[in-house]
């Protein structure tokens, strides 16, 4: 519905707070191509617009992006996983927004098991694809990861702040 993750994020987190009369945290997420001007970016889970289940839909949007990247130099490919998360209250507030990103490059074809999405295309700094990590090693050093450390770190400096 809004033009960014930041922007659905919010969306999710107020809708969801004043649904439930509670504090709420909501995420947005995706893959930013630089070569494709930013795409599939918040249409990362419907950029093929196909499959009514995961497997068939990750596999259409993975086939996608390799067209769009297939005439693309292997210098150009950088990408990146994109988190924002946003805690809102029932009232409609904002408490906190967050963002974290998980940095690499689009390979030519997919690699590796784990994961979803396009976890098999993303070729980390060392040369592994995030969906060639372990489900471990990838919670800990993802764009949900960096996303989550920075709202605690938010979080910490709102209490300290109200501290007398």
């Amino acid at each position: 519905d809004a033009d960014t993750f930041e922007g659905n994020a919010r969306i999710k987190a107020i809708a969801y707070a004043q649904a439930t009369g509670m504090r709420c945290l909501a995420d947005d997420s995706g893959l930013v191509v630089d070569a494709l001007e930013g795409a599939p970016g918040v249409h990362s889970a419907r950029y093929a617009g196909l499959g009514n289940d995961r497997e068939t839909r990750d596999a259409a949007n993975n086939a996608k992006l390799l067209e769009a990247m297939k005439t693309i130099p292997d210098g150009d490919r950088q990408a990146r996983f994109v988190c924002c998360m946003c805690l809102a209250d029932p009232d409609g507030t904002v408490v906190l927004e967050s963002r974290g990103t998980f940095e690499g490059t689009i390979g030519r074809e997919p690699c590796g098991d784990n994961g979803f999405g396009y976890d098999p295309l993303l070729i980390l700094p060392e040369g592994l694809t995030s969906a060639e990590l372990s489900p471990v090693d990838k919670n800990c050093r993802s764009h949900r990861a960096e996303a989550t450390r920075n709202l605690v770190a938010a979080l910490n400096d709102q209490l300290i702040q109200r501290e007398p």
